[in-house]
């Protein structure tokens, strides 16, 4: 469905923020999944998984809180999401309704401070594991110069997050089609990527049953009762 009275004279009327007609969105059920497979397969989740198990969890327990929190926020995300899919309306737009106009426009400000932040947290934790990959390669990146004690990161430490900021930055001033394209690639990668990383852990111990209890070492206490 779309829009098809002329709202330009309208003094809320933005081109950015217009309804996007249905002949240009491009965005199918395969590329929003594909977003979703970025959005829970990926190292923080895997962090939080290990983290859950060291403070006591063992493997299902663990699961099942990512699995859970993951369908929480999935429901008020959907619903958001829907009149964007159906009609092409932006959030901020959308947001009137809730907020009135002059309320979107701080509603919307609190959205782009949570995004923010969660960028700056996934863009050190990318840099974070470029460093640690090049570190395995040269040893000797530890020892480069500290920037002191307010950044708290060593040079090397400093241009990997530089670095991986710089290949996000990039692919957001390419426009959200280049996200699309992205996401597309990485979704089944990231899939393929655990299903081998699954496959290597079980042929280094053994058996499963071996990793799954190897979850109960990882903390000093044992699973949750």
């Amino acid at each position: 469905m779309e829009l098809t009275e002329d709202i330009s004279s309208s003094p809320l009327y933005s081109s950015d923020l217009a309804p996007v007609p249905a002949s240009q969105r491009t965005w199918s059920k395969w590329h929003i999944a594909s977003i979703w497979v970025g959005m829970a397969v990926c190292i923080p989740t895997y962090m939080l998984a290990s983290s859950l198990i060291e403070q006591g969890m063992n493997w299902w327990q663990a699961l099942i809180t990512i699995l859970l929190g993951n369908v929480i926020v999935l429901a008020p995300m959907i619903l958001n999401a829907h009149v964007g899919t159906k009609y092409g309306v932006p959030l901020p737009v959308f947001l009137r309704l809730s907020f009135g106009v002059q309320g979107a426009i701080l509603a919307s400000l609190f959205r782009g401070f949570v995004a923010c932040g969660w960028f700056g947290i996934q863009t050190w934790i990318g840099g974070a594991a470029i460093y640690q990959l090049l570190l395995t390669i040269f040893p000797e990146l530890a020892f480069s110069a500290f920037l002191g004690q307010f950044i708290g990161l060593n040079v090397a430490q400093a241009s990997c997050f530089l670095f991986f900021w710089a290949i996000n930055i990039w692919i957001v001033y390419k426009g959200i089609d280049s996200i699309k394209v992205l996401e597309t690639w990485a979704a089944p990668f990231l899939l393929l990527i655990g299903l081998f990383l699954l496959i290597w852990a079980w042929n280094r111990v053994g058996s499963m049953s071996d990793i799954l209890d190897a979850s109960y070492t990882l903390s000093g206490t044992g699973s949750v009762d």
